[in-house]
């Protein structure tokens, strides 16, 4: 038994609800530095990878292959970016791994930490270990690639994954796609389902969510807040048939079928039992404010829905709606690594806050093994610094702390996707 409640959380195993684990990336057996800078959250201090409205943009930079270069490319990034939580995590993470444990990347070290990273990535089973170290017992990933995608039988036994909604959301025409280039009618296709009429296409939708558990998907994720806001108002079929067919639908159209396609959906998932993970916050930031989102959470009692990343800049707004919806979960997933600062002192509100303990969970939510140890290892950290905290403040007993830390790591997971 761990000797101090640290000890408790730097140990206890962890169920990672959310991340973009991608054959194509994830699988790579050519990795190296410069490309782990580009392919995760530090690339986003460099360039922020999805377009805002008026913005075009020839591929996702998060996709696009990265050669090994010099130590110039790197100390640009480094120079320019270094204070930046987000590069902070990747070196922390890298150094921990395959170095010294110091954080830093110089001159002097780089070539050797290349290497080291290059080695332990030519071996189909090196992204595997590096999650085992982390002690990461099971994760759920989200490949936004391929919305479709069967985890456990690409990954293996530990792994799930959730089917993005968002082409579904997008689907008025043959020829729409979502911000990730998705079809829904290809993913109808896909699960045999015909979209020829908006008749057809509502029953794919049933089709749907009820073929999850052929793939091994455990919940819906709703993204959309990278493609339109969040303000999912009730549907409104006439207005939303108006728009099937159309290849520019007006914007009221678009609206109201997407409207109508997550409605529907959260009604479906309300009435199988399936959670319906929702991002939050940032993303097209002009309509990402939780509280948007309100209506659509109060018109479904029945579904659960697990909110996303604090909802970062506006954690306090959702906490408060978390305790005002019961059928609200939280996923503190990228909010440490955005800012320590700020997760700690929504983390200990949230402690307050929210109606029981079986609320919180976490993830990575990263491209690269490397990166979601980094996040990982830094969750628990800052999970320990605020229990102990609380501790000290007399807030509650170290018990207390250690019951809520298993719940938070693992069990809430567990039980919140049935695994």
């Amino acid at each position: 038994m761990a000797n101090t409640l640290s000890d408790f959380i730097l140990t206890h195993p962890v169920v990672d609800v959310h991340e973009h684990h991608l054959p194509e990336l994830f699988c790579t057996r050519e990795l190296g530095l410069h490309q782990l800078l580009r392919q995760s959250y530090a690339g986003w201090a460099q360039a922020r990878p999805y377009t805002l409205p008026g913005e075009t943009r020839d591929a996702d930079p998060m996709l696009v292959p990265v050669a090994r270069g010099s130590w110039e490319e790197l100390a640009a990034v480094l120079e320019h970016h270094g204070s930046n939580s987000f590069v902070r995590n990747l070196l922390s993470a890298v150094s921990e791994l395959y170095g010294d444990g110091s954080g830093r990347v110089t001159r002097d070290n780089w070539e050797a930490l290349d290497a080291a990273v290059r080695q332990q990535r030519a071996r189909p089973e090196g992204p595997f270990e590096i999650l085992r170290r982390a002690g990461i017992e099971r994760v759920i990933t989200d490949v936004y690639t391929n919305p479709l995608f069967n985890a456990r039988k690409e990954f293996g036994e530990s792994y799930r994954a959730v089917m993005r909604i968002n082409a579904l959301a997008c689907g008025w025409h043959a020829q729409a796609r979502d911000h990730n280039d998705n079809s829904a009618h290809e993913l109808l296709r896909r699960i045999g389902c015909a979209a020829g009429t908006f008749e057809e296409f509502n029953a794919g939708l049933e089709r749907a969510v009820d073929s999850l558990g052929e793939r091994h998907q455990v919940a819906l994720k709703n993204a959309l807040a990278y493609d339109r806001g969040v303000d999912f108002d009730e549907p409104d079929e006439r207005l939303a048939r108006q728009a099937w067919g159309q290849s520019s639908p007006s914007a009221k159209e678009r609206k109201a079928f997407g409207d109508f396609v997550v409605d529907r959906l959260c009604r479906l998932a309300g009435e199988r039992g399936v959670p319906l993970q929702m991002h939050l916050g940032t993303a097209l930031i002009r309509g990402s404010h939780p509280l948007q989102a309100a209506g659509l959470i109060e018109r479904h009692p029945g579904t659960r829905f697990l909110l996303m990343h604090l909802a970062y800049p506006w954690s306090r707004d959702l906490l408060g709606m978390a305790f005002v919806y019961r059928n609200v979960w939280l996923d503190l997933t990228w909010a440490p690594l955005l800012s320590p600062a700020h997760f700690k002192l929504a983390l200990h509100e949230a402690i307050e806050v929210l109606p029981d303990e079986s609320r919180l969970m976490f993830g990575g939510d990263n491209w690269h093994a490397e990166e979601t140890y980094g996040a990982i290892q830094r969750t628990r950290r800052l999970l320990a610094e605020v229990l102990e905290e609380k501790v000290g403040a007399g807030y509650f007993h170290e018990d207390d702390a250690r019951r809520l830390a298993a719940k938070v790591l693992r069990e809430n997971a567990v039980k919140f996707f049935g695994l």
